[in-house]
């Protein structure tokens, strides 16, 4: 008897153990997003400019060590936090001065977006142009998995410069972090089409 209950416990486990050989891994997921409601708030403080941001955002000067130093040379750094997404929205003023400050600001932010061009699979230029309130500039979309994904500059090409750039802290893998992007992005286009110079 005890033969015949060890012989049906052998067949059991092969038989179970051998099953479905169709097995298929499943795709590696990410934590699901819960996305705020777009609600906005206006930033006019002391700087020479005010735009409409977003109400799940803060706006902090760069307490970077270096910041400091630049702020006296008439140089504002600000970020603009983002902290469900793990984002920073770094914000540079500066005043121009002469015709080359203009044009070495606008290179340095060509060189920047471009920085990006080993891990980017394409850099994409739009012109912003708002005549009505002086704000004309270049917005670069940096598709790919650099480290940000978004950057631009304005300025009213006499007196005002004001350049923008989106990181997030994290790995950069643009298809974990492009529904995020994509949130984000309206935000930035928001700030953007609302910008005023005082």
């Amino acid at each position: 008897m005890k033969k015949i209950f060890g012989l049906i416990a052998i067949i059991a486990v092969l038989t179970s153990c051998g099953g479905n050989s169709d097995y298929t891994p499943k795709p590696r997921g990410y934590f699901r997003i819960y996305y705020p409601k777009k609600e906005y708030r206006t930033f006019d403080t002391i700087y020479p400019f005010t735009f409409v941001y977003p109400k799940y955002a803060y706006v902090e000067k760069d307490l970077h060590p270096q910041a400091s130093e630049k702020i006296l040379n008439m140089k504002y750094l600000l970020n603009m936090q983002f902290p469900q997404f793990n984002g920073t929205l770094h914000l540079s003023y500066e005043t121009i001065t002469s015709k080359k400050v203009f044009n070495e600001l606008t290179e340095d932010a060509r060189t920047f977006a471009f920085k990006h061009t080993v891990k980017a699979t394409s850099i994409d230029q739009g012109i912003i142009r708002n005549p009505a309130r002086k704000i004309y500039g270049i917005y670069y979309t940096i598709e790919g998995n650099a480290a940000s994904s978004l950057q631009f500059y304005i300025t009213d090409s006499t007196k005002n410069y004001l350049r923008g750039a989106l990181y997030f802290n994290t790995v950069p893998r643009l298809d974990s972090i492009q529904p995020v992007l994509n949130f984000v992005r309206k935000d930035v286009d928001t700030l953007i089409k609302s910008f005023k110079w005082k």
